[in-house]
């Protein structure tokens, strides 16, 4: 009795708190009325508890007065009197002195004993519901004192009452206080995760509240215990609304724990797989090639449409959905749509049904039957654009190549997409029909004139043209005349004179170049061009003025191995062995030494001059003699001669031009060998000292 009492005292001492906590709740314009009233209502219930608190501990004193004058009365026989000392009973005396038998001592501790129950911290327990109020919930689990749990934690329970058993976990047997600290939320947590592993072992069915959404799934609670349930896992169909199962109860199977992050996973989808798997053997025991069903178009994607034929999918590939050329499989159905397909093929092992719904139409080509005929014109929507070729759909399900050779004249191949654009109406002629590989092949270029038509009288051999420079090759330069007709100008055809390595030391791309056509081959339409030709050959000049025993004054450009390079008037370069450039004090002749030089050879075909420097100085020894001319005979060795010097009008009007053109001033070589040639007896005589 008397420690009902102090817990009544403590729950007076308690009211003070709630008093001041609820006078210390911020108002609001709005209620200023309401809390000033239930402040007053605070004071006055402080009051009155104060009062309450007074009069029971006057009530408790009393009784401990009582309770000493019991003790007194219960020790106050003869025997136990000798034990009293001031009023005070003396245990450790009375034990001393024997106190109670050993066989009643241990009665007593039994019977003790058995009114308290054997507890431990951190452990779960069961406890009898005492009593239930608005905020707390006392709970007695046979210690020597009671739980205390707030009411929010059975929550989830609106119906509990005094005598319910619950569990409730051990936090601490006493706190600062003596109190019993007890949670019946945790003892859940520790029940429910118990409860969750077991149920993924046995792989039994629990059912769980579905709380709320969230990416890519849905809460649900489980044994108290937030577990997630991805979309994937609601149903064997893709769900786009997931707010419909808010609020409902649903039957789960839990099918992944992380201990580690205390996650759960769980799954609706998995209790009706076992249902799906036996309907789908069923239902792929009955499937036949061939066969047409109705389903429902499940799912979308960029590749292709599933379609659920009740209770397993099949797929509609995007080439199985229409004849012609589709973009995206929207453009043909649409989603929970119903619709009829045929079955392409299946594989009862992987479970994989291929459909297609075209089939369940004829194809076009059946259809054109003799409409195509080749160079008929045709006009058609351009569909796809490649680097080779445009396709054209000339007909719904029927397209054709057009060849980017096939686009132009011109032999320059471009891109496709330099010519057409997707969409884009043209017209063009059919070049060939296939229907038994449903190939058409197009062309736009025949709708114009063919440019190689008449060529003959436009660019006849020997015609004089002006081309443009195309593309350059080892081996020369391509030009064109014309849109469509194409020329090559060989590399030894360039020029006369100068020895080209590559043609693009000659001219660039893009320059216009003065051309001679050389050939026309119309049949294999192939042009032979050349640009010396435009000019006479000037070898046939230089071999009058670089006969053999002639000396010339020259220098030395450049050595390579055994020779070295000597320049010669005129632009010509000749050729010198290093054994013949020794001088006459016996020292070799440098590179950028200009001395005179003797002419040994003259080749024009191979357009190569052989010089000499020894020949100059040595020629009067014994045993040295002048190269013979070509014409047979001794010739006579002429001076060296500077350029310019004692030449006729002629020659010096060559000299001016080779300053500006290693070719020269043709007509004036050409003048200048008709000249020479009438002057022949007079300039071979020794000149006069």
């Amino acid at each position: 009795m008397a420690e009902s009492k102090r817990v009544k005292a403590e729950e007076a001492e308690n009211l003070d708190p709630i008093a001041e906590a609820t006078g210390a709740v911020e108002s609001t314009p709005e209620a200023e009325v309401s809390v000033a009233a239930e402040e007053v209502e605070a004071v006055a219930e402080g009051e009155v508890a104060v009062e309450e608190q007074v009069a029971v501990e006057e009530e408790v004193a009393a009784e401990e007065e009582s309770g000493a004058d019991e003790s007194l009365e219960l020790y106050s026989t003869a025997d136990d009197a000798q034990y009293l000392t001031d009023g005070v009973f003396d245990w450790d005396a009375y034990e001393a002195a024997g106190g109670y038998k050993a066989e009643e001592r241990k009665r007593y501790d039994d019977i003790y004993e058995k009114t308290l129950s054997t507890i431990a911290e951190k452990e779960v327990v069961d406890g009898i519901v005492v009593s239930v109020n608005k905020k707390e919930v006392v709970v007695n689990i046979g210690y020597k004192s009671e739980g205390v749990i707030p009411v929010t934690e059975f929550r989830y329970n609106p119906d509990l009452k005094p005598g319910d058993v619950v569990p409730v976990y051990v936090e601490q047997q006493e706190d600062k206080n003596g109190q019993l600290n007890v949670s019946h939320k945790t003892a859940r947590l520790y029940s429910a995760w118990s409860n969750v592993n077991r149920a993924l072992e046995t792989g039994e069915i629990i059912k769980g509240d579905v709380k709320c959404r969230t990416k890519g799934g849905l809460i649900v609670d489980v044994f108290g215990i937030e577990a997630f349930l991805p979309g994937s896992q609601i149903d064997v169909k893709p769900i786009r609304d997931y707010d419909i199962y808010v609020g409902k109860v649903m039957e789960l199977k839990v099918v992944k724990i992380n201990n580690e992050f205390k996650n759960v996973v769980v799954s609706h989808k998995a209790l009706i797989e076992a249902e799906l798997e036996e309907q789908k053997k069923q239902i792929m025991s009955g499937l036949e090639k061939g066969q047409v069903l109705e389903g429902v178009v499940k799912n979308i994607t960029s590749y292709g449409v599933f379609v659920d034929l009740g209770g397993v999918d099949g797929l509609i590939h995007i080439t199985d959905l229409s004849w012609g050329r589709i973009n995206h499989p929207e453009e043909v159905v649409q989603l929970d749509s119903k619709i009829n397909v045929v079955i392409l093929d299946f594989d009862d092992e992987k479970k994989r049904i291929a459909l297609g719904l075209k089939q369940l139409t004829s194809h076009p080509w059946d259809a054109l039957q003799d409409q195509l005929q080749v160079g008929q014109r045709v006009k058609g929507k351009v569909v796809v654009l490649a680097d080779y070729g445009a396709f054209v759909e000339v007909a719904p399900g029927v397209e054709g190549l057009i060849h980017v050779s096939e686009m132009s004249w011109s032999s320059h191949l471009r891109s496709a997409q330099d010519f057409l654009k997707v969409g884009e109406e043209v017209e063009c002629e059919v070049l060939n029909v296939d229907k038994d590989e449903r190939k058409l092949s197009l062309g736009m270029k025949q709708l114009s004139q063919d440019p190689w038509e008449g060529i003959e009288s436009r660019f006849g051999v020997s015609s004089k043209h002006k081309a443009k420079v195309r593309a350059f090759t080892n081996f020369g330069v391509f030009c064109e005349l014309a849109e469509g007709i194409d020329g090559l100008i060989h590399i030894s055809d360039l020029s006369w004179s100068k020895k080209i390595k590559h043609p693009s030391e000659f001219c660039a791309i893009g320059d216009e170049i003065d051309v001679v056509v050389l050939e026309l081959d119309k049949e294999n339409r192939r042009i032979s061009l050349g640009h010396k030709q435009l000019e006479e050959n000037p070898w046939d000049v230089f071999e009058t003025v670089f006969v053999e025993g002639s000396k010339h004054q020259g220098t030395i450009v450049r050595k390579e191995g055994s020779h070295g390079v000597v320049a010669l008037p005129y632009g010509l370069e000749g050729y010198c062995m290093n054994k013949n450039l020794k001088k006459a004090d016996g020292s070799t002749a440098k590179v950028e030494e200009t001395l005179d030089f003797m002419v040994l050879e003259f080749n024009k075909n191979q357009r190569k001059i052989a010089v000499s420097h020894i020949h100059t100085w040595k020629e009067d020894e014994p045993g040295m003699e002048a190269p013979k001319a070509a014409a047979g005979g001794a010739a006579k060795a002429r001076p060296a001669r500077k350029p310019g010097e004692g030449d006729s009008a002629a020659v010096k009007s060559v000299n001016s031009q080779v300053e500006k053109s290693t070719l020269g001033d043709i007509g004036a070589l050409v003048a200048l060998k008709e000249k020479m040639e009438g002057k022949a007896p007079e300039e071979g005589a020794e000149p006069a000292e």
